[in-house]
């Protein structure tokens, strides 16, 4: 009874706690379309610093709050079976990447619009490699975990791999994110920003935001009493799966 109770109030705990992701993530989107469509022009497609704005709004969609829900996917959907977990995890992941294309594209051909240089900031060299890495990270997630024919050794020595990563580039894309922000803010109100300006104010808090989004995550995620279980049933899947394709005794399976 009281180990029950306990549970129950370590799920209420989590359920609490993913709620405040969801605002914080839900805040920052519409911060940034706020600070951009009210300060900074607003949005459009035509080579002007308009279609600048689409890039910010759209890795601030794709590679914060999207990237941040699809991992926190094993912590929430607790009772869903494991492959459907999978494949929620990684559509949700490719949604994040067809917006950050979008962002990439608006923010590359607003550039060449405008005789403005590419790639030379701190901020566009962290943004493309980050980029890169988490086209590599859902790809080879997909391989490992998705599509038939990995072996269970394979997968169990890639498996940490791809936890650290993806968390990892989590957390580095916040920090781009401030990077970049600190940056627009240098080049739209330079002369005003040490005088709190409105605009710095917002997009200061909106930094803010960000980072506790981030911090919130990754406690969920770090915590071990919240990591989904496997079932009976996937247990017996993995072990027959491991048999079937090695011909070995069966270990331990990893979980999320």
């Amino acid at each position: 009874m009281e180990a029950n109770s306990v549970e129950g109030c370590c799920r209420g705990r989590l359920h609490w706690l993913v709620a405040g992701t969801q605002i914080l993530g839900l805040a920052s989107v519409i911060m940034t379309g706020v600070w951009l469509g009210h300060y900074q022009g607003g949005f459009a497609w035509d080579g002007t610093a308009n279609q600048f704005n689409v890039h910010p709004l759209c890795m601030v969609i794709g590679m914060v709050f999207l990237y941040g829900d699809a991992i926190l996917v094993y912590r929430t959907l607790r009772n869903e079976g494991k492959t459907t977990l999978k494949v929620i995890h990684a559509f949700i992941h490719l949604i994040a990447l067809v917006a950050v294309i979008v962002g990439v594209v608006a923010v590359f051909d607003f550039h060449a619009a405008n005789n403005i240089p590419d790639l030379y900031s701190l901020h566009s060299w962290c943004g493309l490699s980050i980029i890169i890495l988490f086209c590599l990270q859902w790809v080879m997630g997909l391989a490992f975990f998705l599509f038939p024919g990995v072996t269970y050794s394979l997968r169990a020595i890639y498996y940490p791999f791809h936890v650290y990563f993806g968390l990892a580039l989590f957390i580095l894309s916040i920090g781009t994110c401030l990077i970049g922000i600190t940056e627009k803010l240098f080049f739209s109100v330079r002369d005003t920003y040490s005088k709190f300006d409105p605009q710095g104010i917002l997009a200061n808090t909106l930094g803010l935001v960000l980072v506790c989004f981030g911090l919130l995550v990754t406690y969920i995620l770090t915590r071990n009493e919240w990591k989904r279980s496997a079932s009976p049933e996937e247990e017996a899947l993995s072990l027959h799966f491991k048999t079937l394709t090695e011909e070995g005794s069966p270990g331990p399976v990893p979980s999320q």
